[in-house]
């Protein structure tokens, strides 16, 4: 059994002055597979402190310097490309090809960012002002478990392409990932404290970070609860937030879509990583003169997707992340029978046929409306609600009945109509007749409780920087 009982601070890996320790299990057995100890106030102060010291050399590195260590970073990441997609298949439990797919996706964002940080307008010049977009001191990053390496690269890329040292607190439930990926930072010869990790609870690391006032900016991806708490308490020290916060995505199929292509494309966007993707499309608006069509292709379409455990290559879906969270989707499907929604496929229990893991059932109810708590609240698991609407109108009204504003789909066999209904949608990103797809060049942030600021890209860039105006720089 593996036990991480080191953070990563100021260059070296060292001993956490926190006692308390946290078991790590396996949501595919169920059994303990490692042990955290976690940080105190103390281990993140020091990480903090050495990010401050370490921040006017680092934020006076020229652009080429700074994309020579972002190239370093890509190769030390791939080099352990398999190590670290083990590690992530045997403690978060999604498949091997997901798996692999986001560790080779978190690297290359390390090469995106050094492509955008290239082409970025650091200075702007209009008339006799000059305007230099200066980094912002410190960053503070607050990542989740549900794409750990995904998460932690791409707060730490834009961060350093811009100048900035980081402190990263990574998802307590993810510290065997985060070990191997901190190993792989090292090993890219960053300079001493320009990247520190500290493992450790939001109640005490995160809290920390908020708070103090040598954080200059948190970037937080996570529920829009904690992003709430996070604002609050980093106002005192006005800091500078991007929020990535949660969402309840619509996925609007008009009349005149091919309904055998876009219920099994619903599915899957619905059931991306096992539903615990902040951009699936979990409520499902089908016309209600296709319902009983689209609830026959719904069946089959849940039926051939695969739940199995992660060496199955022929698995799409594999458990949830914890026993909390297969609690918390249980209470949620219970919820929506209660409420008289109608269960067409999935149900309450472990799925058939494992005897150990949390492998929650995939769930499909028709007949939510939209006031039901299925509909409201962001469950993360693979429960997909389908809600039905008479014209288009009352299909974008639906949509746009929510707190959320991440993202959202749009399916149809006219591109022109599509367009039009995706325009009208109060959401971050809406997909046009696309599954689950990323543009690395288009931003990706949310409109409402969905979070504040963009990543991605130049959008992404600018959350790092301040515009500092020099008046009369130019003065002849």
């Amino acid at each position: 059994m593996k036990v991480i009982d080191k953070h990563y601070i100021n260059g070296r890996f060292v001993p956490s002055q926190g006692r308390e320790t946290m078991e790590l299990i396996s949501p595919v057995t169920e059994e303990v597979i490692g042990k955290v100890v976690l940080g105190d106030e103390r281990d993140i102060r020091d990480a903090i402190a050495a990010a401050k010291a370490a921040f006017p050399s680092f934020s006076r590195t020229s652009i080429a310097e700074r994309g020579q260590m972002l190239q370093r970073l890509h190769d030390a990441v791939m080099a352990r490309v398999d190590e670290l997609t083990d590690e992530a298949v045997q403690e978060y439990g999604s498949p091997v090809a997901a798996s692999r797919g986001r560790t080779v996706f978190s690297a290359k964002a390390f090469l995106l960012t050094k492509e955008a940080m290239e082409s970025f307008d650091f200075e702007r010049v209009k008339g006799e002002t000059k305007v230099v977009m200066e980094p912002l001191g410190v960053v503070g990053a607050i990542t989740p478990w549900n794409a750990n390496y995904t998460h932690i690269c791409g707060k730490i890329a834009p961060a350093l392409a811009t100048g900035n040292t980081i402190v990263v607190k990574p998802s307590e439930l993810s510290a065997l990932q985060t070990q191997i990926l901190a190993e792989c930072l090292d090993a890219a010869e960053i300079p001493a404290g320009v990247i520190n990790i500290v493992n450790g609870t939001g109640a005490v690391i995160g809290a920390e970070i908020s708070n103090n006032p040598d954080i200059s900016i948190i970037s937080f991806t996570g529920s829009t609860g904690v992003g709430k708490t996070i604002a609050r308490d980093s106002a005192a020290t006005l800091k500078r937030l991007a929020l990535e916060l949660g969402g309840k995505s619509p996925n609007i199929i008009l009349d005149d879509a091919n309904f055998e292509e876009a219920i099994p494309r619903a599915i899957q966007i619905a059931f991306s990583n096992t539903g615990q993707a902040c951009h699936a499309g979990t409520r499902l608006l089908i016309p209600a003169n296709r319902l009983e069509e689209a609830k026959k292709l719904l069946v089959e379409a849940v039926s051939a997707t695969k739940l199995g455990y992660p060496d199955d290559p022929d698995a799409a879906l594999g458990p949830v992340v914890s026993r909390k969270q297969f609690d918390t989707i249980q209470r949620y499907i219970q919820a929506g029978i209660d409420e008289g929604a109608e269960l067409i496929t999935g149900g309450l229990g472990r799925a058939e046929g494992f005897e150990h893991g949390y492998f929650a059932r995939p769930t499909v109810f028709v007949g939510v409306k939209n006031d039901m708590t299925i509909a409201r609240e962001e469950i993360f698991g693979p429960v997909l609600s389908v809600i039905s609407y008479e014209t288009e109108e009352e299909a974008v009204s639906i949509a746009n009945d929510t707190i959320y504003g991440l993202a959202a789909y749009v399916s149809s066999g006219d591109h022109e109509r599509a367009s039009r209904v995706a325009s009208q949608i109060v959401a971050g990103r809406v997909l046009i007749n696309k599954g689950v797809h990323d543009d690395p060049y288009a931003p990706f942030g949310g409109f409402k409780q969905s979070g504040i600021g963009r990543d991605s890209g130049h959008y992404g860039l600018e959350e790092f920087v301040e515009p500092k105006a020099l008046l009369g720089f130019n003065q002849v």
